[in-house]
């Protein structure tokens, strides 16, 4: 047996039960050590009937006094009764779904069982007090003078101990699950390498992954639950720091690579950047202009600028993207800027054509539906250097994009992209040159307007240098911010009315595209109907959702631009990159189903020029405590990061992270929020690991690079 040996070798398991094990994620010994129980029960403390609580999960043991089937008025309804008596008192025991023969000879009258399960209250009842479907044990027979006090469980029982629950799939109840289990580790925990070395482990008081995952998966009954339950028992610190420190080395072999590889120096002498500067009616701010520097030092360097640049919604990062590709083209070389989606491509484009055409500069858009003829003629300018500056959607990565001499790579709302299209675009820079045959690597420039947290910065983007624009260009007027009710909606009408009459344009936006029966929201298509002949038929209505192709999103998008459209319906496909200065009223329904980060971005397609903007959230009551708590941030706060906090608080990592799409390895066990501070220690030895024997070839650490590739292998799959 290996650690990557697959489970349904392990004796007691078999093709059938691995199959199910499957279905939760789990395949191998390694998988089956790491799958953590999502909680813990403390069945270890036995209570009299008496003493139990309503409301309260209990371990009760007594004697079977009844056992009888109770017909009820339902169809065909049946329940299975049985009366437990302790001498302090009955319960009533039901199950609603049960083998009626398993269960006639599991419990019989006189045999005494151990049953775990919440205690609730029948005013019905004989005994008011009951328990339905609880987890049971049978312990025998009742023998004189026999008493329950000290009773000794079986090592496999699921009682009088702490018992660990699993995440569980349909036909796979946990006793089962804990039963496999218990075979699968017996034979997995001692084979499973103890990678982190002794002087780390010294260095932050970790116990050995053995003792973790022994103390995880068998906790003593005298274990302290409440760690076990918050994650912060010694096994789960033990693990989530192993965890941690993967991740941050390989971040750290990123980072060591990306300062080995060749790039080229580039003059800033910014002849270019001082003609546009005279240009522009507006002058950067400090944020912008410490950003600029940061940048331009890393384009000094014979090492390939990897940048990642945050800046909030509408803080000026495309004039800050644009300077910097000046200073490419002025040496000589090509940039391009990559977008998401064809509405921000052509809005990047429109945006920087009429500066690029005064400096005597070419510039083109590339984009999937262009004619063929239109699309060869751009190929053929891309290839041959007389383009200077591309502007492109996933277009730009594909086969046939072929590069002259890309010096910098701009990718917006990189998020979007997943870590091998990135990557696709650097590959169209690479050249290699010289005697030695070196390869050069274009720069890089990551852009996001999606503010993110420190801790989840150091874990995501632990490879990449980051610069933050933290200011808004002056006469920018804060969003007025307003939250109403369905019942405020002819309100809510009234405002608009006036909001267009006075020459503002608004979007409505809706969360689904058509009618669900389930959530009950409503939908965009049926709103814009309802909308266009009853409520605003003497306004120019238009719609756009995902469901609609490119060319007819565009189509709508342009119009709306042109003010020909005065309200726009729809869904978020515009959540990002819709620049229209004169829109200033955006109204979101069923606010309450969005999360803060989407809230914050859709509230940020207005406001964008010089008149005073209105962002209302149209909420549907009953409102649950976190949607409450949403909307209260998203109303006091127009801080990107504060929200991104706020929003990590409320959503948890997981979603937030997007591991995937970063390219980096899923985490099992570590909550960046809970673990921050093992997160710092943890990056601190990984990137000192790096320092101290950067090619992992020391024997101390040939068990690490063994982990850390495989780990990072999977990630980049």
């Amino acid at each position: 047996m290996q650690p990557d040996t697959a489970i349904q070798y392990v004796k007691g398991i078999g093709p059938a039960k691995a199959r199910l094990f499957g279905k939760l994620g789990v395949s191998t010994i390694e998988e089956a050590c790491l799958f953590i129980p999502r909680r813990y029960e403390d069945r270890s403390r036995i209570i009299s009937i008496h003493d139990a609580r309503v409301g309260q999960t209990e371990t009760i043991i007594g004697e079977v006094k009844l056992v009888q089937v109770i017909t009820t008025r339902k169809r065909n309804g049946h329940i299975f009764e049985v009366v437990v008596d302790d001498q302090t008192g009955f319960i009533s025991v039901k199950w609603f779904r049960y083998n009626y023969k398993y269960m006639k000879q599991t419990f019989r009258i006189g045999v005494r069982a151990a049953l775990y399960g919440l205690i609730e209250y029948n005013q019905y009842s004989r005994f008011g007090k009951e328990m339905y479907h609880p987890e049971y044990e049978i312990l025998g027979e009742e023998e004189e003078g026999d008493s329950t006090d000290g009773h000794v469980f079986e090592d496999d029982s699921p009682m009088g101990r702490v018992v660990p629950v699993y995440p569980a799939t349909e036909g796979f109840p946990q006793r089962v699950v804990r039963e496999l289990m218990r075979r699968i580790l017996e034979q997995g925990i001692p084979i499973m390498p103890d990678i982190l070395p002794v002087y780390i482990q010294k260095q932050h008081g970790l116990i050995s992954l053995q003792q973790a995952l022994q103390e995880i998966h068998f906790p003593e009954t005298s274990a302290d639950v409440t760690a076990l339950n918050s994650g912060t028992s010694p096994a789960h610190r033990r693990l989530v720091f192993e965890e941690l420190y993967l991740l941050e080395l390989g971040l750290a072999e990123r980072r060591r690579d990306n300062q080995q590889r060749h790039g080229t120096a580039m003059r800033t002498n910014a002849t270019l950047e001082r003609r546009l500067r005279e240009m522009l009616p507006f002058q950067l701010t400090k944020a912008q202009e410490k950003v600029l520097s940061e940048i331009k030092t890393d384009l000094r360097v014979s090492r390939p600028m990897h940048r990642l640049l945050q800046g909030d919604v509408g803080s000026g990062k495309t004039i800050v993207a644009l300077i910097s590709m000046l200073v490419a083209v002025e040496n000589g070389y090509q940039a391009a800027i990559m977008a998401p989606t064809e509405v921000l491509a052509e809005q990047h484009f429109s945006s920087i054509k009429p500066f690029l055409e005064k400096l005597d500069l070419q510039c083109l858009l590339l984009k999937g539906n262009l004619r063929p003829k239109v699309k060869a003629e751009a190929l053929s300018q891309i290839a041959s250097g007389g383009v200077s500056i591309v502007v492109g959607t996933h277009a730009l990565i594909q086969k046939g994009v072929r590069f002259a001499k890309l010096g910098l790579a701009v990718i917006d709302e990189q998020h979007r992209f997943g870590v091998r299209q990135r990557m696709d675009l650097i590959f169209k820079g690479l050249k290699v040159r010289g005697p030695s045959n070196k390869v050069y690597h274009p720069h890089l420039l990551s852009m996001s307007a999606t503010p993110i947290p420190r801790s989840l910065s150091l874990t995501v983007y632990g490879d990449l240098e980051m610069s933050v624009i933290s200011e808004l260009p002056p006469g920018r007027k804060p969003i007025e911010t307003k939250l109403y009710y369905d019942q405020d909606l002819k309100k809510v009408y009234h405002f608009l009315e006036e909001q267009i009459q006075a020459g503002g344009q608004a979007f409505l936006v809706y969360p689904l595209v058509e009618e669900s029966e389930k959530l009950e929201l409503k939908a965009a298509v049926e709103m814009f109907e309802h909308l266009q002949t009853k409520v605003f038929s003497h306004l120019r209505l238009g719609l756009v959702h995902g469901r609609m192709n490119s060319r007819e999103k565009d189509e709508v998008m342009i119009k709306f631009r042109q003010r020909q459209i005065q309200m726009l319906v729809a869904t978020t496909v515009i959540e990002v990159g819709i620049d229209v200065p004169t829109a200033s009223v955006m109204v979101i329904e069923h606010a309450e189903r969005f999360g803060l980060a989407q809230l914050h971005q859709l509230r940020g397609r207005v406001g964008r020029g010089p008149i005073l903007s209105y962002c209302i959230l149209l909420a549907h009551p009953p409102l649950s405590k976190d949607a409450r708590e949403r909307l209260q941030v998203a109303l006091t706060s127009q801080d990107g990061f504060a929200i991104a906090e706020a929003d990590l608080r409320l959503r948890g990592p997981g979603e937030f992270l997007g591991t995937r799409q970063a390219g980096l390895p899923e985490l099992k066990v570590a909550n960046i929020i809970r673990d921050a501070h093992l997160l710092e220690k943890a990056r601190e030895a990984a990137f000192n690991t790096i320092r101290k024997d950067p090619q992992l070839r020391e024997p101390e650490h040939l068990a690490i690079k063994c982990a850390l590739n495989r780990k990072w292998e999977t990630a980049r799959q």
